[in-house]
C-alpha cells in the first residue's frame, strides 16, 4: 500500500492507493475510510482524484451490503442479487451525504441507508400498484383475521366481525380490503367485452401518461425546502439552476473560490435530497 499526497490550495491530505479495495477488512476499511472523506472536502467534485476518492468508498465500504442484505437471506438467490445492487444505491447515497463533522461512525450512518433502500425496493416491487404503508401492513393483519374467522365461523366473516378482531374502525377495514387490490393485476393486453367492436383489451381504454405531471409533486415537495434556506443559499441555487451559471462565475459573485462553491452547492443538494427524501 503506498501512500500519496492529495495537494490543494487548502491542505495537503495522505491517502493510500489501495490495489483492490474490495478486500479491505471492514476494521481496516472504517479507520481507512476517514482519510478518504477528508480526501473528498478538498477536491472539486467531478474530477478524476475526486471520483478516485467516491469508488474507493465504495469498494472499500461493500461488506456494509452484505451484511445488510443478509437479513433478507430467506428471500432467495437470485432476488439476493437484486437486493445487492439495490442496497449498493443506499451505500452510495450514504456516502454521498456523510460528514466527518456529524462525529458517528459511518457504518452507524451508512447501514440505515442501505436496509432503508432494500425495504423501499420490496415496498416498492411487492405491490401492483402503489398504496400507503399503512395499508400495506392493514393488509396483512386482514388476512390474518379473515382467515381466522373463516376457521372459527365456517363462513365468510363481515366487515363488523373483522373491524372488532383487528380492533380497527370499519372504515379503516374497508380501505384495507380495497388496497388488498392492489397487490395482484391483470395484462393490459387481457381483453374485455362491452365494447361495439367486440372484445377490446384493457390498454386500449388508458390514456397516455404526461411525464411532466410527475414533477410538480416535486416542485410542492421542494418548494418549501428552499423557502427555508437562507437568503445567500437561496441565490446560489438560483444562479446555478435557473440562470445556469458557472461554479466560476458564481465564486465571483460571492468572493469565494470555484472549489468553495462546488462544496456548497453539493451541500445544498444534499440538503433538499434529504429533505425530499424524508416527505416519501
Amino acid at each position: 500500500m503506498v501512500t500519496t499526497a492529495v495537494r490543494t490550495a487548502e491542505q495537503t491530505v495522505d491517502v493510500p492507493e489501495i490495489a483492490d479495495p474490495s478486500r479491505i477488512a471492514p476494521k481496516d476499511a472504517r479507520e481507512l475510510s476517514k482519510r478518504f472523506f477528508d480526501r473528498l472536502t478538498v477536491l472539486e467534485e467531478g474530477t478524476p482524484e475526486y471520483q478516485y476518492a467516491r469508488n474507493t468508498l465504495i469498494e472499500m465500504n461493500m461488506s456494509l451490503v452484505r451484511y445488510a442484505a443478509g437479513r433478507f437471506r430467506s428471500r432467495g438467490a437470485e432476488e439476493m442479487e437484486d437486493i445487492v445492487q439495490v442496497g449498493m444505491i443506499g451505500l452510495i447515497k450514504a456516502i454521498d451525504r456523510f460528514e466527518l463533522s456529524r462525529e458517528v461512525e459511518f457504518t452507524s450512518f451508512a447501514v440505515p441507508y442501505i436496509v432503508g433502500e432494500i425495504k423501499r425496493f420490496f415496498r416498492d416491487t411487492s405491490w401492483a400498484v402503489h398504496v400507503p404503508r399503512r395499508l400495506q401492513e392493514a393488509r396483512v393483519q386482514l388476512a390474518r383475521a379473515n382467515e381466522e374467522l373463516r376457521s372459527r365461523l365456517g363462513r365468510t366473516p363481515t366487515t363488523k366481525e373483522l373491524s372488532q378482531l383487528m380492533s380497527l374502525p370499519e372504515r379503516e377495514v374497508v380501505e384495507a380490503q380495497l388496497a388488498s387490490n392492489g397487490y395482484t393485476s391483470a395484462s393490459l393486453d387481457a381483453t374485455i367485452g362491452g365494447s361495439e367492436d367486440g372484445e377490446a383489451a384493457l390498454a386500449d381504454f388508458i390514456g397516455n401518461e404526461d411525464a411532466a405531471l410527475g414533477l410538480i409533486e416535486d416542485f410542492h415537495s421542494l418548494a418549501p425546502l428552499i423557502a427555508e434556506l437562507d437568503e445567500r443559499d437561496r441565490k446560489i441555487i438560483h444562479w446555478r439552476f435557473v440562470e445556469e451559471l458557472t461554479q466560476a462565475q458564481i465564486g465571483e459573485r460571492l468572493g469565494v473560490s470555484q472549489m468553495h462553491v462546488s462544496r456548497l452547492i453539493s451541500r445544498l443538494l444534499g440538503r433538499l435530497r434529504e429533505g425530499m427524501l424524508s416527505t416519501v
